[in-house]
């Protein structure tokens, strides 16, 4: 029987049984494989990292792309870097005056999950708002002349080539690229395993911002607790009006499945221990 193991924390890793093997191949960046489990549906993998399930991936689209762009809440022009499954373009073009740019590093990925991954993207990547850019995100936040209410930087763990979006650089960057009172949200890790990883980006994005913070989201396929979501802002936007939201939630029509305002509010609520992450003790 075959399966697949995910060990990305020292000493720890979670296995899925491969009921089918969709598609395997390594592109010139990178070891792309998807399949199907019984309890997770399609599961899509890089360089042996799960990246997104059928069963849970809205939890962490939703929460990545409505929270900036509901808590900003006159957003027009959204920057999605990495995302090539295309979960978090579909859900910022979900609001009705947004236009997204999405920049990812290997055409394949978004190639597979036109094919495989149809419940992820939709139709988002031939939806006429959209501009698709075959490219490096580190390259473009630094030569880029535009400008963006909101960067969503979806990437894997900072390890490899994905180890630059953690860095200072990179967020000077991605700073330079907002307009005033815009916003970037990034994915951080599980504070459980990633603790000194999310303070050392914490306090990268906090000397560059008036206002940085993270928030939570519960995703069963990255285990070991939450997953947190760097949020920075020269606006204090975090962690927004409760009957604000609830106001603009409404009028974007959105039909959701995790995201909504309250939770939008709660999930800024940080234990503690994530507190001291970011804060210290």
């Amino acid at each position: 029987m075959l399966s697949f193991t995910e060990a990305v924390h020292d000493g720890y890793g979670q296995t899925f049984r491969i009921d089918r093997l969709v598609h395997y191949e390594k592109t010139e960046l990178q070891e792309l494989v998807i399949f199907d489990n019984a309890s997770f549906g399609r599961v899509l993998a890089l360089d042996g990292l799960v990246q997104l399930t059928e069963r849970d991936h809205h939890a962490y689209h939703e929460m990545i792309a409505h929270v900036p762009v509901l808590g900003h809440g006159a957003v027009r022009d959204v920057l999605v870097i990495g995302g090539g499954d295309g979960g978090v373009l579909r859900e910022v073009l979900r609001h009705e005056d947004v236009r997204a740019t999405l920049v990812e590093i290997d055409a394949r990925v978004i190639g597979t999950a036109r094919t495989h991954l149809p419940f992820v993207c939709g139709d988002a990547f031939d939806d006429p708002r959209a501009e698709i850019v075959i490219g490096d995100g580190l390259a473009f936040v630094r030569d880029t002349d535009r400008r963006f209410d909101v960067i969503v930087v979806d990437s894997t763990d900072p390890v490899g080539p994905a180890a630059a979006l953690f860095g200072e650089a990179f967020y000077h960057d991605c700073k330079r690229c907002l307009r005033p009172g815009g916003v970037l949200v990034t994915q951080a890790g599980v504070p459980f395993f990633q603790g000194p990883q999310i303070a050392a980006a914490h306090a990268l994005r906090a000397g560059l911002f008036a206002h940085a913070t993270a928030y939570l989201a519960a995703v069963p396929t990255y285990t070991g607790g939450p997953i947190a979501l760097g949020f920075a802002s020269d606006a204090d936007l975090a962690p927004g009006d409760l009957a604000l939201l609830r106001e603009r939630f409404r009028a974007a029509r959105l039909e959701t499945r995790y995201y909504a305002p309250d939770v939008h509010v709660g999930a800024f609520a940080l234990p503690p221990e994530v507190r001291s992450l970011l804060h210290g003790a």
